[in-house]
């Protein structure tokens, strides 16, 4: 078991996420970076869908009340157990009593907690995330409070690690230095995060200087962006004439363009569906690169293929593979 020790941190239960619900009015909720939670839960001998803790502020803080075996990925955090320092990317063993403080990162902006079995919380609809528009799901429908307690799934610590004693000190190499990075720009800034792009439906309606600086500009992350959207600020994008759209089906990654020509991409706890034109879609596998950009970064985008896109899903499955056959490895050395 673990105690928030923090409060308003804005932290959330998540795991995949809610699918099959969208036609049902119920959106997806979940991680939004999907890989660094299934990491963490690889890592930790759990299933990679397994329910976690999504964190965007910083410092967090809680306590464990048990022995227990923990991983933090995601953004690159200033952590520490008590006094020690500890590595992101990495399986450590808390005792009973320990305090964990997680600092502000040094990039990226979430950070994911996970815990050996996974954390304990209802299903609801198939999925222990956090529904924060719904108020259900998660842990009583909410963030996290200061008083929370929290159990993992099943036995805590050793036995959670694959039946053998633990051993400190294993962890893998973080995507962004694993994985291809989308096409680079000759512009492109540090501080700038690039994800490739599909056209959308309403592609074709946008005049071709408002095109130019879709895919040419970079696109500053405002400070109204959250969970449901990155609301985007830069040149204003013009269609050749009005367009009125019924409500229709989106999914996260649908950049919508409302009638102020500043474009919005919805996430994880988009509405399920929506009028405004869609000019394109940010593919899946680049979703978790999305997750982590910072308010006041820019974002560019790169126009792709639908063969691109899934060759690219391919990339991220391989190195899943990758981590779990060391996972394996690990295993199989304790025995």
């Amino acid at each position: 078991m673990i105690e928030i020790l923090s409060s308003s941190a804005l932290a959330t239960v998540q795991d995949h996420g809610r699918e099959g619900y969208l036609r049902y009015g119920v959106g997806t909720a979940g991680a939004m970076d999907r890989l660094a939670l299934a990491v963490g839960n690889l890592l930790l001998g759990n299933p990679d869908d397994a329910a976690g803790i999504e964190i965007p502020m910083f410092p967090f803080r809680i306590r464990f009340l048990a022995d227990m075996a923990f991983a933090i990925t995601g953004a690159d955090c200033a952590a520490r157990l008590g006094e020690r320092q500890i590595l992101p990317w990495w399986t450590i063993e808390a005792k009973q009593g320990d305090v964990l403080t997680i600092g502000v990162p040094t990039s990226g902006t979430r950070c994911y907690l996970t815990l050996a079995g996974g954390v304990d919380v209802p299903l609801v609809l198939g999925s222990r995330s956090t529904q924060l528009r719904g108020q259900f799901g998660g842990y009583n429908g909410r963030q996290l409070q200061k008083g929370d307690v929290l159990k993992a799934i099943g036995a805590s610590g050793r036995a959670a690690l694959y039946g053998a004693p633990y051993a400190a000190g294993f962890g893998t190499v973080p995507p962004e230095h694993s994985l291809p990075a989308p096409q680079a720009l000759p512009s492109a800034d540090a501080d700038q995060t690039t994800v490739r792009v599909l056209p959308a439906a309403e592609y074709e309606y946008y005049r071709p200087e408002s095109l130019e600086a879709f895919w040419g500009e970079g696109w500053k992350v405002t400070p109204q962006s959250d969970r449901y959207g990155y609301r985007l600020a830069g040149p204003t994008l013009n269609t050749t004439h009005a367009v009125e759209k019924r409500s229709h089906g989106i999914v996260p990654g649908v950049i919508q363009v409302p009638h102020n020509g500043q474009p919005i991409i919805q996430l994880r706890d988009a509405q399920p569906s929506g009028g405004y034109p869609k000019i394109g879609t940010v593919i899946e596998a680049d979703l978790w690169r999305l997750a982590q950009a910072r308010i006041g970064t820019k974002i560019r985008f790169v126009q792709t293929t639908y063969p691109e896109a899934v060759a690219a899903l391919e990339e991220l499955a391989g190195y899943l593979t990758r981590v779990r056959n060391l996972v394996e490895l690990f295993r199989s050395s304790r025995h």
